[in-house]
Formats: structure tokens, sequence, C-alpha cells
């Protein structure tokens, strides 16, 4: 950083480290643990700016590296309102490892390939398998690619958009050991609708 950045107050972007999504699996078992939350053995990863010849390699490429001849994570595409494509993997509840191994693969592959610029998150969701009479509790862990980070994003049952905000605040002091927490609540941004974390 030079001079002029550290008078105007700048900061370099962090470098991006898929190493952290190997937390992952810690924080799920502190997660349990202390609010009986439990993974769906869903995740996605998001991205934008990938269209036409360009995604169609990148769709082989992912499912060749997912086809390991054995219990495959089958993905599925989804893209949302805002034009983002969702790529959405699917492993045993149970297998938190298996599953945070392919996000971590996928992103890897998708960064190599020089679509890096275009990531934006992964998700991994949780849900209580207890279900209060309102609806059912989801939660997702999002890893924000450019910046390094973790933060919860947990939206209220039904079809108001709402964020249950003393649970997101509870996870945060939760996981603090276990996953780097984005420090400025303005970067956790809401995920409406992301696919896998609610279907």
């Amino acid at each position: 950083m030079g001079l002029l950045d550290a008078i105007l107050g700048r900061r370099r972007a962090v470098p991006p480290d898929l190493d952290r999504l190997f937390g992952l699996p810690g924080a799920a078992i502190t997660l349990n643990a202390a609010t009986g939350m439990v993974p769906t053995g869903s995740g996605s990863v998001c991205f934008a700016g990938v269209e036409g010849g360009a995604f169609r390699r990148v769709q082989e490429d992912v499912r060749d590296l997912l086809d390991t001849g054995t219990d495959p994570a089958t993905p599925g595409y989804h893209k949302d309102t805002y034009g983002y494509t969702w790529l959405v993997l699917r492993r045993p509840a149970d297998d938190t490892v298996s599953l945070v191994n392919d996000l971590h693969a996928v992103n890897t592959l998708l960064e190599e390939a020089g679509f890096g610029p275009q990531l934006l998150c992964s998700l991994t969701a949780f849900h209580d398998p207890e279900p209060a009479p309102g609806g059912d509790r989801a939660l997702a862990l999002v890893y924000l690619y450019k910046r390094g980070t973790f933060y919860p994003f947990a939206p209220l049952p039904g079809a108001v958009e709402r964020r249950d905000n003393a649970l997101e605040i509870e996870v945060r002091a939760l996981l603090a050991d276990d996953l780097r927490i984005e420090p400025e609540l303005n970067r956790w941004f809401p995920v409406w609708g992301a696919p896998g974390l609610t279907d």
C-alpha cells in the first residue's frame, strides 16, 4: 500500500483465501451444539457474467470435476432475478466435509479458468430439524469470495423478506473462533431466494 493510499484511508483488497471454507465442518458442529441447527446437505456458488460457450465449458468442467464414480454431487444451475448464476450442490446432510470439498473445488476451478472476478459468494445451508409453529428456521453461512469472510443470513419463515437479526448476531458470536466473520455489517447482504437455502 502506498503513502497516498494510507493518507486517503484506502485499503488493499484482501486476496481470496478459499481454504477458509474448510472451517465450515467445525462451525457446523459448534452451531449444532449451541442452537440445534443442522446442515441440510445443500451448498451453492454464486457467480456473474458467464454466458454462451464459456458457460457451457464451465458446466462440463464442473460435471467432470464432481464425477468421481462414487456418489457424485450432481450440480444444478439456477439464474436469479438479478442475472446471477447459482450452482447448487447437494450431499447427504451428515457429510459436510464432502460438501465443503465440492464447494472449494468448484470455486478453485472457476478461479483457475479465469472467472475469479465473477465469483461472488458461496453458501452453506442449515435448518432447525424441530421447526417452531411459525415454520422451518433456515440459516446460511455465506462466504464472500472477494473479502475472504463469512456472515450468517437467517431469513424468517414466510413470504415477506425479513431477517432473524437476533439469530444472525448470536451466530456471529458463536462462530467467532471457527470462521473469519465479516466485521462490516453493511456487507451482510441478504440472499433472498438463494437456491438451496430453503428448498
